[in-house]
């Protein structure tokens, strides 16, 4: 009887080539179908630190390369801030590393049509270091970190968000002819869930409900807040990393969707200081097995888990507040009397914590809101945070500190940072969040956060002209 030849087992080398020809294979596929749907063009790129879509048009033949073995994208985009302005204390890169190409791994479950470019499709990518690990400042891949935490934990995250944010009848030109002040709103008044302002503005409401929904951002809600031209959208809950590509595209979207009705959009904290601030609040909890972890079998209210980490998100608050408030301007919304949390706690459907419980006795329903965010937020880092915390109480098992009723209040031993300086200084000495986010991580966001307080430091404000100028 014949042997039989031994099959030997594939080599890393044999691997490798298998997996580039089989991406290459389908990245082929991919771009013969988007010419067939008469697109020809793409536009691709990443979020930064502070939320800013980075990206570029691409032919669809340069589409197909970077899909089947990457791209590179210049890494100044982690060495400069908002403003296009160099840091001069960031070691990820700058002068002394020549801000190479970081190289640029596009997903493809993110491709979605650009319904006010037709032609063009749109795709995230994620940034690695030279080794094909993540990179220590790509937003998005720390949220898979964060995420992939808590799959070895045995749940999935889901998450809702939800931004308020301010429309003014104001072109991209004439804002800065204003330089941003005696801007026009949208609308007059205060005039919280009215449907005579949407109705009015109803031509734009529909474009931004149809046109999000083609870019696969699907909105469970659009409603005016109260403040003249301010309006509130809930980004419907899905998985978390779904829905936080969703959240930080849905910034980009509007002021494009806006742009084309000559009008713009404001996602600051608090653009005026007698109006109302913008929030960013997000829905979220723990799913296992097609069912919520948070619900308790028997009673329908909170189980185990989520008091846990329910406990570690109130107990990190207070060192993590940098991650979900990240400029200078998302501190002047936490003052008393206008729903802003001003300390760590948690309440039953209690708006003046910045935990809320909502849906007990509603199944899966049943979550926590985190109202400490802002519509300034970048939301891959703002998931992050949130979540991780809630994950360190799980693992910890923490206990859940009693429930707080009533107005919240600003003082006590939960108080959270008021200035971007002190809750930086916060987040630099955490032991937990270099263990949970990564040293690397953690040392280039508080860097980056520095730069910006001594930004500001620098400049001469609007407040300080009109109070010293003529009468000092």
């Amino acid at each position: 009887m014949a042997q039989r030849k031994q099959r030997r087992a594939p080599t890393k080398a044999t691997a490798k080539r298998d997996d580039d020809e089989g991406a290459k294979r389908a990245a082929t596929e991919l771009v013969q179908g988007l010419r067939g749907r008469g697109i020809d063009r793409a536009k691709i790129g990443g979020f930064d630190v502070d939320g800013v879509l980075r990206g570029k048009y691409v032919s669809l033949d340069k589409l197909e390369s970077a899909l089947a073995k990457g791209f590179g994208f210049c890494d100044v985009i982690f060495g400069w801030d908002a403003a296009d302005v160099l840091y001069d204390n960031a070691k990820v890169t700058g002068w002394h590393t020549g801000y190479p190409d970081v190289q640029s791994v596009l997903d493809a479950s993110t491709l979605r049509n650009i319904p006010w470019e037709p032609g063009a499709i749109a795709m995230l990518a994620d940034f690695r270091e030279g080794d094909g690990g993540p990179h220590p400042a790509c937003p998005r891949s720390l949220l898979k970190r964060v995420l992939a935490r808590a799959e070895k934990l045995g749940y999935q995250a889901k998450v809702g968000a939800e931004y308020e944010f301010y429309m003014f009848k104001e072109t991209r030109d004439s804002l800065q002819e204003k330089s941003f002040r005696r801007l026009t709103p949208l609308d007059p008044g205060m005039f919280g869930y009215s449907w005579v302002r949407s109705g009015q503005d109803s031509e734009l409401m529909r474009d931004i409900m149809q046109s999000m929904r083609d870019f696969d951002i699907e909105l469970e809600g659009l409603h005016t807040e109260t403040g003249p031209g301010v309006y509130e959208a809930a980004i419907a809950f899905d998985d978390a990393l779904k829905t936080a590509d969703r959240a930080a595209l849905f910034k980009v979207a509007l002021k494009q969707i806006a742009h084309r009705h000559g009008v713009s959009v404001t996602f600051m904290a608090k653009w005026k200081a007698d109006l109302p601030g913008s929030s960013g609040h997000l829905h979220q909890s723990l799913w296992k097995d097609g069912e919520s972890a948070f619900v308790d079998a028997k009673t329908g209210g909170m189980s185990k888990l989520m008091q846990q980490y329910l406990a570690g998100q109130v107990a990190l608050m207070p060192e993590l507040t940098a991650l979900v408030s990240p400029t200078i301007n998302a501190y002047k919304r936490y003052v008393p009397g206008v729903w802003a949390p001003l300390t760590a706690c948690w309440g039953i459907e209690n708006r003046t914590t910045p935990c809320r419980v909502i849906g007990i006795g509603q199944g899966s329903a049943l979550r926590i809101e985190h109202r400490q965010p802002a519509a300034d937020m970048n939301p891959y880092i703002a998931m992050a945070a949130t979540m991780g915390a809630g994950l360190w109480g799980v693992e910890k098992g923490l206990a859940l500190p009693p429930e707080t009723r009533g107005d919240a209040g600003s003082d006590g031993a939960g108080r959270l940072p008021r200035t971007l300086r002190e809750a930086n200084e916060r987040l630099a000495g955490s032991k937990a969040a270099r263990a949970l986010f990564g040293e690397a991580f953690v040392d280039h966001y508080v860097r980056t956060r520095d730069w910006e307080v001594r930004e500001y430091d620098k400049a001469v404000t609007d407040w300080e002209l009109s109070r010293y100028f003529e009468v000092i």
